[in-house]
């Protein structure tokens, strides 16, 4: 997760986190840079511990554009278009009213907390789930060990990862259902500190994110859920590096032409003072959004609040720049979100386990219910 700066404080760090590209010539010499953007309209070249030490321990939202070669989609970042759905999510209705909710709630019957603080343990006591690390590598193999033990329930079920330029890959869970259009959860399961090498637990950026959705993908698999959209379950590598995983996952969706009708981000689900989910309404899909607005008080019992969170906060930015219907849910507004995050004081401790259970039982209730979109 990337929470962003007031204006005040960016201005006063501007002149350490703005440089001018480089000349072409000092990039050949340097192929480690990264182009990065912070806004519509603000690039800058820097190096990947500069990304962190300068951008994610001030939390400055950023988006690593380096390897992204699509003009539309580059267009879409800088602001310059208004983004343009595929032709079969333009045409989808998200209904008014929802209509599987008896299914749903027996569905949200089975959520097993033990089960989350279990998972949420184990990738805690990784190092760091930093993307560029060894024990990121390892936390990504304890993570798809664990989704491919819960995919054995459904032989249906096809559980696959996604490789980058970067050591961590990306995790994809598919359940078929008798269409091939796509519903995806998704949720980052990489952390980092103030430095590449700093301890990061990561508890509530994202491992809360990424339980919230594993549980949801166990009830679905042990009870083998046939949808009628194709659902799939991801977990991103190298979202704290600027929205890398889910970058090139969607960019690869959008080439091979896939047919996305929803797709909804966690990021961070166990920390909440006000006790309201909230749904973001920038760089997302208005119509989904009001859809997720639906499912999230019919499944709580609250009217979620409402916020924005800035240019490349999370990877709903990725789906949304890809030309996707995308939507984003989040634990607090950011002026009052988890300060522990980026430390090695995000842990176990300061998890809020009723904040985690509301964020399951509406990601239970979205799954089923976009299922039959």
């Amino acid at each position: 997760m990337h929470l962003k700066l007031s204006l005040g404080a960016l201005v006063a760090t501007s002149s350490l986190l703005v440089s001018a590209a480089p000349a072409a010539e000092s990039l050949t010499k340097d192929v480690n840079l990264r182009l990065i953007k912070t806004s519509e309209s603000e690039a800058t070249w820097i190096s990947e511990e500069d990304k962190i030490t300068k951008y994610v321990a001030k939390n400055i939202n950023f988006i690593d554009i380096t390897d992204i070669k699509d003009p539309e989609v580059l267009a879409n970042l800088n602001g310059e278009s208004e983004v343009r759905l595929t032709a079969a999510a333009a045409a989808v209705v998200y209904p008014t009213s929802l209509s599987h909710t008896a299914e749903a709630n027996t569905a949200i019957a089975k959520i097993n907390q033990t089960n989350q603080q279990g998972w949420l343990t184990t990738l805690t006591e990784f190092y760091t789930r930093y993307y560029r690390s060894a024990t990121g590598t390892q936390s990504s193999t304890y993570l798809f060990n664990t989704i491919t033990t819960i995919a054995a329930a459904n032989p249906a079920i096809k559980v696959t990862k996604f490789t980058h330029s970067f050591n961590q890959p990306s995790i994809i869970a598919r359940i078929p259902g008798t269409s091939t259009n796509l519903v995806i959860i998704g949720a980052h399961q990489d952390s980092v500190g103030s430095t590449s090498t700093g301890r990061s637990p990561g508890a509530d950026d994202n491992g809360t994110g990424s339980v919230t959705i594993l549980e949801t993908f166990r009830i679905l698999a042990s009870s083998k859920f046939a949808p009628k959209n194709t659902l799939e379950f991801h977990w991103y590598a190298g979202e704290e590096g600027g929205l890398l995983g889910s970058a090139g996952i969607f960019a690869n969706y959008k080439s091979t032409a896939k047919t996305v009708l929803a797709m909804l981000n966690q990021d961070m689900t166990g920390y909440s003072p006000a006790g309201k989910p909230v749904v973001y309404t920038d760089y997302t899909n208005a119509a989904l959004t009001t859809y997720l607005r639906l499912i999230v008080t019919q499944y709580t019992g609250i009217t979620p609040l409402t916020s924005t969170c800035g240019y490349g906060c999370s990877d709903h930015a990725s789906a949304t720049s890809n030309g996707f219907p995308a939507a984003f849910v989040h634990e607090e507004i950011f002026a009052t979100s988890n300060p522990k995050i980026h430390s090695a004081s995000d842990t176990l401790a300061s998890v809020n386990w009723s904040a985690v259970l509301r964020h399951t039982k509406l990601t239970v209730g979205f799954a089923i219910e976009a299922s039959y979109l």
